[in-house]
């Protein structure tokens, strides 16, 4: 294939596989949208007024949005018997369902693994939940709950004050596992046929990624304390402030990278001190040399810097806002936003530019193939594509079953 259309698809290797999604708020919707971005045509079923999440306000107003493009949305009412059946009709087209209802949510609703899979032995379906099999399987989380039990706002925040992390990154980083797990079914069923039921959770995803933590302790012999006041494995490691107010994070995590800082900013006798030659060196030193390096950066200003630590390559970054993203000059060069229009809130109407999916298929990354849908915008059309005549529809419409 060649020319905009083959350079999409190399793009979107799950073409051809169809989702039913029955996901609200962030862990589910995650699993979604990956999928969708990577070419799957991913059908979100909504209630007749939409999912709640696209009306959340304050740090949830961005929800609804981020995680929500490339998917078509189908409004039905699951609580009347005409729209479980519509909903059992469209799993039994469907290759993979997300849900991440309260457990026994989905039996009630006659949509569970167990239910569905008797006539459809090659569903693949993904539960996304607070807690994998266990003592604590039934009980109900979120993304700040499982922060809170696994140590990670512990790790995060100070000694005497956990602090959930700055993005809700379990619930992110639990759909992504989720995902993994639905790749690995699919790679099965092409083996063996069958599908299976696969579940994600916050909790064990917080434990995870805490799970370097739990090592440090195993090797160390001692608790780890929160990362604000943790001893850093190297002497340079931390924000440096410039006169102008401007600050910026500068790690030299090797002896190499301490050479070539040396150098770039002509610092010879450091550079022969055999006493700061070794990191373990320069982390005994660490309380004059970091003083020695504030003062020589200080009068700096934030590109000047920038340009001597890109050079000599060190790893350095300013501090920089969520915001800051919009106008990344990487970011915006290489196409890693995209354009999206919101269909709710204050700004409902207006375009605004949201990171694509962080991957790329050699030189091709994941498109866009549809902006983000209105309640019940595709009703009709993915009914339609399921055999349903008008006269079938304009009942349903009546009946309060399905919204467009």
């Amino acid at each position: 294939m060649t020319g905009s259309r083959g350079a999409e698809a190399q793009a979107a290797p799950l073409q051809g596989i169809k989702v039913i999604e029955f996901t609200h708020m962030v862990m589910g919707p995650t699993a979604g949208v990956i999928l969708g971005d990577l070419g799957a045509d991913v059908i979100k079923v909504e209630p007749l007024k939409g999912d709640n999440t696209r009306r959340l306000k304050g740090s949830g107003a961005g929800y609804f949005p981020m995680y929500n493009r490339n998917k078509r949305s189908i409004a039905l009412d699951l609580k009347h018997p005409g729209g479980k059946a519509v909903a059992q009709r469209l799993v039994h087209s469907a290759d993979i369902v997300l849900e991440n209802f309260r457990p026994g949510t989905m039996a009630k609703l006659g949509l569970d693994y167990e239910s569905l899979s008797a006539e459809h032995p090659g569903l693949i379906f993904c539960s996304l939940k607070g807690f994998l099999s266990g003592p604590y399987e039934n009980r109900v989380a979120l993304d700040e709950v499982t922060q809170m039990m696994g140590g990670l706002a512990y790790m995060t925040g100070l000694p005497d004050r956990p602090l959930r992390a700055g993005s809700s990154v379990i619930d992110i980083t639990g759909g992504m596992f989720g995902v993994i797990a639905i790749l690995s079914a699919l790679h099965q069923r092409r083996e063996t046929g069958q599908g299976s039921h696969v579940t994600s959770a916050l909790f064990e995803t917080t434990a995870f990624l805490v799970g370097q933590h739990m090592a440090q302790q195993a090797v160390s012999g001692e608790p780890p304390p929160p990362m604000s006041v943790r001893q850093s494995a190297w002497a340079v490691y931390d924000i440096f402030e410039l006169n102008s107010g401007d600050r910026l994070f500068v790690g030299i995590v090797s002896d190499t990278l301490w050479q070539r800082f040396c150098e770039e900013f002509e610092l010879s006798d450091w550079a022969a001190d055999e006493a700061l030659a070794s990191n373990a060196g320069r982390v005994a030193a660490r309380d004059s040399l970091l003083p020695a390096i504030r003062e020589l950066f200080a009068p700096m200003t934030l590109p000047t810097l920038s340009e001597r630590l890109d050079r000599a390559g060190l790893p350095f970054s300013p501090i920089n806002t969520p915001g800051d993203l919009f106008d990344d000059p990487h970011l915006t060069a290489s196409g890693g936003l995209l354009p999206i229009h919101l269909t709710e809130g204050e700004q409902a109407g207006t375009e605004a530019a949201l990171p694509r999916l962080p991957v790329e298929f050699g030189e091709h990354k994941p498109a866009l193939h549809k902006d983000l849908p209105a309640v019940g915008a595709h009703s009709l059309e993915v009914l339609r594509e399921l055999g349903l005549e008008d006269n079938e529809l304009e009942s349903l419409a009546a009946a309060g079953v399905i919204g467009s």
